[in-house]
């Protein structure tokens, strides 16, 4: 499995730990930048993974910048992104469940390595339910393509 990473320097630090877990894990990473802990503005990046898995390079992303907000709202401008905060596990958990996220967004700043590592893994394991979140995750398509609901 590819995952897409990416983050801006308030993230550069949880971006490296992460990007270091999913090698180990034997994931493919497709590492979008930022490269160093330099000051970059966060939409990029969001943006950048966010394109990555829609475009199908990669079957989910993860982002970090200081809080995980920005790169998110960066990332759900991206047509077919379907990204959430993850501040823990069950939060990763829902986000896939019901939600069938496909982009991860964490804060450096506000969630510890290992509860972030143990949320990576979580979202990366968890099944989109689909049932009764089916009709909700069409809805955001809809909303994708410019389409009342």
């Amino acid at each position: 499995m590819i995952v897409a990473v990416g983050s801006d320097h308030a993230g550069f630090v949880l971006k490296e730990q992460i990007r270091g877990w999913l090698l180990e894990h034997d994931y493919e990473v497709l590492d979008l930048g930022a490269y160093s802990p330099d000051r970059v503005d966060y939409p990029h990046f969001g943006a950048e993974v966010g394109r990555a898995v829609v475009s199908g390079k990669a079957e989910f992303g993860i982002v970090v910048c200081g809080s995980g907000q920005g790169v998110c709202m960066a990332a759900n401008k991206v047509s077919g992104v379907r990204a959430g905060v993850i501040r823990d596990v069950q939060d990763a958990e829902m986000t896939r469940g019901h939600n069938n996220a496909n982009v991860a967004c964490f804060g450096e700043r506000v969630t510890e390595t290992q509860v972030a590592l143990a949320a990576v893994q979580a979202f990366l394991a968890t099944p989109f339910e689909g049932g009764r979140h089916e009709a909700r995750v069409d809805q955001l398509g809809e909303l994708d393509a410019g389409q009342a609901i």
